[in-house]
């Protein structure tokens, strides 16, 4: 048994890092399926089982370029999904902020700026812009 450990142990360290490995694209789709197929659907039309239930349906999110000009609008995204404490409050998407911990990255946007960005938060949007109906 203790002379297992050693391999156990890099296992899960190998493991470990195949999941920081994955493209953005498939962790942004991972975040997805956990927070936002029951409101948006597995298609992300808006469909998900929860979505009768809400006043104001969920949006369409394979859409996002088309009602922007065919621009997918990044920042903007990722303004919506992050937000702000209370900014849900009275209705609308939920606060991603406490899901979107872990590791910060540097993002640049679109004007130079260099801000520190939740690696989740750039890996969600980058999902959402691969799914773009053209």
């Amino acid at each position: 048994m203790i002379r297992s450990l050693p391999y156990i142990a890099f296992l899960g360290l190998a493991l470990s890092a195949c999941t920081q490995q994955q493209p953005p694209q498939a962790r942004g789709a991972a975040f997805y399926a956990k927070y936002c197929t029951s409101c948006h659907g597995t298609s992300a039309q808006g469909d998900g089982p929860v979505a009768a239930s809400f006043r104001v349906p969920p949006a369409n999110l394979t859409l996002i370029s088309e009602r922007n000009g065919g621009v997918f609008p990044t920042e903007d995204v990722m303004a919506q999904i992050n937000g702000y404490e209370g900014r849900h409050q009275f209705g609308g998407m939920p606060e991603f902020q406490k899901d979107l911990n872990g590791p910060m990255v540097d993002y640049m946007t679109a004007s130079g700026e260099v801000i520190a960005t939740p690696q989740a938060l750039i890996d969600i949007t980058s999902y959402l812009e691969d799914i773009q109906q053209d």
